[in-house]
């Protein structure tokens, strides 16, 4: 028998990503494209308020297989930097 390595869907809180499907709030969840163990995965994506298609998202909980929590992701840094440049 094989044995196969089991990584947690833990391992995608805190990153960052993009909204492919639009959340409803508490009325229905999105889904979210993230960059994870080295590839593209989508996963549903629940939000406190409703959040648009395109909108960039930060996980911030795990609810259970494949399905998230996310909040809006503003990145102050990059942000500040474009504002800075001639």
């Amino acid at each position: 028998m094989e044995d196969y390595a089991i990584v947690s869907d833990l391992s995608v809180i805190g990153c960052v990503g993009t909204l492919i499907v639009a959340t409803r709030g508490n009325r229905g969840a999105g889904e979210v494209l993230l960059t994870v163990r080295g590839s593209r995965e989508t996963f549903l994506a629940w939000s406190d308020e409703p959040l648009p298609k395109g909108t960039k998202v930060l996980v911030v909980e795990v609810r259970g297989a494949r399905t998230v929590v996310v909040e809006p992701w503003k990145d102050l840094l990059w942000s500040r930097f474009r504002t800075e440049i001639p």
